[in-house]
């Protein structure tokens, strides 16, 4: 009889299931090894490193919060690693009883030489698969995170029905306020990623704002324009990608030679408040000034409320304004732009 584990209605197969995967991923990666990444390191001491690599001085609460560790572990691995020359600890100069701790030269130099083994043995591991196989790895890889990650409190704006999200030109949905951080990663566009943003900004603007399939048409036409246009210079497309996934979308196009116009600005309701829309537009701007462009503008509609807030944050200011009868509904069609 398989009874529930601990009384939490998951049965014990699962329970099994799950644990043999972590045997064999630990195993894969070497973690049960003495030394992580051929090192005389633990897997401990090697994250620390990591942590200390990428973010600079940290204080050492910080630190432990971070990593979720015990004050005492977390002080054992420190006076290890400081006694063998990687890492220095100096009082916090906002309150001395806090420890700030830092990479000496040479633990810099060991933290770099680790990040190169690592990215060596990922190398090692999915160099055998095809892109496709790759894709899915880590698609699979960005669902075992969604999954295990505790709930997140849904705020209006992160809700796929709600109204107070999309900062976009005609039709976009990314969320009005969101924070300046994001682990989305930006990519060019692959086989079947136009096909993509044509589908989700049809389904997306029908279900949140019941606009008709005229407005998917006037999608294709966008990207269809953009997928044969001749010359691409002062032009391009961006897919973001949230743990594996397609999460957003967003493009630069030439109006003149002054002027870019944004396009094509989505974001997927499962990434909105993750700082996805933020790090597209930040993107699309600096591309149009490298690009050499003087402004851009943007078309969108008034019921798209908390746009606004997203433009003006972002430098943007209503051009001008006329109503329209379009995807079937009255709607005020709005121009916005800002100077680059």
């Amino acid at each position: 009889m398989n009874t529930p584990a601990t009384g939490t209605g998951v049965p014990p197969e699962d329970v099994s299931a799950i644990r043999a995967f972590n045997r064999f991923y630990t195993h894969r990666v070497g973690v049960v090894k003495p030394g992580m990444l051929d090192s005389p390191w633990s897997l401990t001491e090697v994250r620390i490193l990591y942590e200390l690599r990428h973010r600079s001085r940290v204080e050492a609460l910080d630190l432990r919060r971070d990593l979720d560790m015990d004050a005492g572990q977390l002080s054992r691995v420190l006076t290890r690693l400081q006694r063998n020359g990687l890492v220095a600890r100096s009082p916090s100069s906002s309150d001395r009883r806090r420890q700030v701790v830092e990479l000496t030269d040479e633990g810099t130099e060991a933290a770099a030489t680790l990040d190169d083994r690592a990215n060596e043995q990922v190398v090692g591991l999915v160099s055998h698969l095809s892109e496709g196989d790759r894709d899915r790895l880590i698609g699979a890889m960005g669902t075992v995170r969604r999954l295990f990650d505790e709930p997140r409190p849904r705020t209006g704006a992160e809700h796929p029905g709600a109204r107070a999200e999309p900062p976009q030109e005609r039709g976009a949905t990314p969320t009005a306020s969101e924070p300046a951080y994001s682990e989305a990663a930006l990519r060019e566009p692959r086989p079947g990623d136009l096909g993509w943003i044509v589908e989700r900004h049809g389904t997306l603007y029908a279900d949140e704002y019941g606009w008709d399939s005229s407005f998917e048409a006037w999608v294709a036409g966008l990207v269809a324009d953009y997928a044969r246009a001749p010359d691409r210079t002062g032009q391009h497309l961006w897919i973001a990608e949230l743990d594996g996934l397609r999460a957003g979308c967003i493009a630069c196009t030439r109006e003149d030679e002054r002027t870019a116009r944004l396009r094509l600005f989505l974001v997927e309701p499962t990434a909105r408040g993750r700082g996805v829309g933020g790090l597209l537009m930040r993107r699309c701007l600096d591309f149009a000034r490298s690009a050499g462009y003087r402004r851009m503008v943007l078309s969108t509609y008034s019921v798209l409320a908390a746009a606004r807030r997203v433009y003006e944050g972002s430098g943007f200011h209503l051009a001008s304004a006329q109503p329209e009868r379009v995807f079937g509904r009255d709607l005020t069609a709005q121009v916005w732009e800002r100077g680059l």
